[in-house]
């Protein structure tokens, strides 16, 4: 075992895009445990749009502290055990945060959970983590698509959204990706399947939505809010749903969130909108897991991942979140088991 953790801290608070500067490289002695704690060697890190909030303000978490570790998802092994539920070798999921050893007692908000044998640890945080169980339970439970419905996802080539954007294809829905340059809508089309894409950086969304759904859009997975909202409002069918998920169009400044002009369609079709966290599902997580698992040995899905390399890489990955640069699923590998 290394003499050294090596971490990043909580800096500073952003204002705008996420900058290396609003964290500090740190080096401390590997930690020690007490009964009824473990040491996990964290190996990948999960990078979600949701830690952008967690920096700044009070969510559905507290916010960070300055001058605590990073907080994320993580994946690593167990290499010293004094919990009787995990063992030294256990490969294990949890938030462990950016650094390289994370002490746990197997509690909290992500309690830390024994990965499958035979699941890669980057499948863990992305098909079966919180990416994949967002994408199926916000699609099924609240967007319910039927056969034969219009589906329209945004963020379509990001982790979660291309994720729902498949499931429903899977539920016989036709189905709209959104997302940023002709590559990725070109992904989305051709390698995922799906009906359409169009391209918000290069095209009008309001006209495409028009031309692309002539009877309304029944089902909307809404990853951005902002205009492309309210663009969709626009265009619903009756008894249309839409499923907020997420807004990263304003993540980076929320006070200049564009407002929602076409609120009142939800009215005039009978429509609903709700939001949703989807740790409220944690006890049919394993009915989530299972289907998704399902999916993809049949492949009927494609979990796509965009891997950074090295702990020192973190802020530049999670950047890499606001500015589209990433496809998929963007983690961060920081080493590979050692035991």
């Amino acid at each position: 075992m290394a003499d050294k953790n090596r971490k990043w801290v909580l800096k500073s608070r952003p204002q705008g895009l996420v900058e290396r500067g609003n964290f500090e490289w740190r080096e401390e002695a590997v930690p020690s445990i007490r009964d009824g704690q473990f040491l996990v060697r964290n190996l990948w890190l999960s990078c979600d749009p949701t830690q952008r909030g967690w920096m700044e303000f009070d969510t559905y978490l507290p916010a960070i502290p300055i001058g605590d570790v990073m907080r994320s998802a993580s994946a690593g092994q167990v290499i010293e055990s004094k919990h009787p539920g995990f063992a030294r070798g256990d490969l294990v999921s949890g938030a462990f945060g950016w650094q390289d050893y994370a002490v746990s007692d197997g509690s909290g908000l992500f309690p830390p959970m024994k990965i499958p044998p035979g699941v890669d640890l980057s499948t863990a945080l992305s098909l079966f983590g919180i990416t994949g169980l967002t994408a199926y339970f916000g699609l099924l439970d609240i967007g319910a698509p039927k056969a034969g419905e219009t589906v329209v996802v945004s963020g379509a080539a990001g982790s979660t959204g291309s994720l729902a954007a498949q499931i429903a294809k899977i539920k016989g829905a036709r189905v709209i990706g959104i997302a940023g340059g002709a590559k990725k809508c070109e992904w989305l089309t051709k390698d995922l399947g799906l009906d359409a894409a169009i391209d918000y950086r290069n095209e009008n969304v309001a006209a495409r939505i028009r031309e692309l759904c002539p009877h309304g859009v029944d089902v909307y997975f809404d990853n951005v809010g902002g205009e492309i909202l309210d663009a969709v409002l626009a265009r619903l069918a009756m008894a249309a749903r839409i499923v907020l998920c997420g807004a990263i169009s304003a993540y980076n400044d929320f006070a200049h969130m564009p407002g929602i002009r076409n609120y009142v369609s939800l009215i005039l079709r009978s429509a609903t909108m709700r939001g949703f966290l989807v740790f409220s599902y944690a006890a049919r997580f394993p009915e989530a897991i299972a289907d998704l698992g399902e999916w993809a040995r049949a492949g009927k899905i494609k979990n796509q991942v965009d891997v950074a390399t090295g702990l020192e890489n973190a802020p530049d990955a999670l950047r890499r979140l606001f500015t589209g640069e990433n496809l998929g699923k963007q983690l961060v590998k920081i080493a590979d088991p050692s035991l």
